[in-house]
């Protein structure tokens, strides 16, 4: 498989945070689950901190996982037209009514 190629994951009626309850058809996570197994992964493997965790992906002040991720073809993260504001497309379009009113999309 290609590097930029994530594997198919599948769901298996259980919870993927390792609690054990059945969760519904196509789901990883019973509601909240995904947080506290992301909180578990932290503490694991980066001692609570993203400022570790960027950095043992090669990124900070140095290197903007902001910019990496609006320029990388296979991330759906994008950038403000009008400020430099980025995130998710949905992210985006939240900003632009909230803070650019009046450029004719809110």
């Amino acid at each position: 498989m290609p590097s930029n190629e994530k594997p198919r994951l599948i769901p298996t009626g259980k919870c993927w945070c390792g609690c054990g309850k059945d969760v519904g058809l196509g789901k990883f996570f019973a509601a909240g689950h995904d947080k506290i197994a992301e909180a578990a992964l932290m503490a694991l493997k980066y001692d609570g901190s993203v400022a570790q965790l960027l950095h043992a992906h090669g990124y900070g002040s140095h290197h903007s996982v902001r910019h990496a991720a609006v320029t990388d073809p296979n991330c759906s993260w994008e950038k403000c037209t009008d400020c430099n504001y980025s995130g998710a497309p949905a992210s985006i379009a939240n900003h632009r009514k909230k803070d650019h009113p009046d450029n004719g999309e809110g």
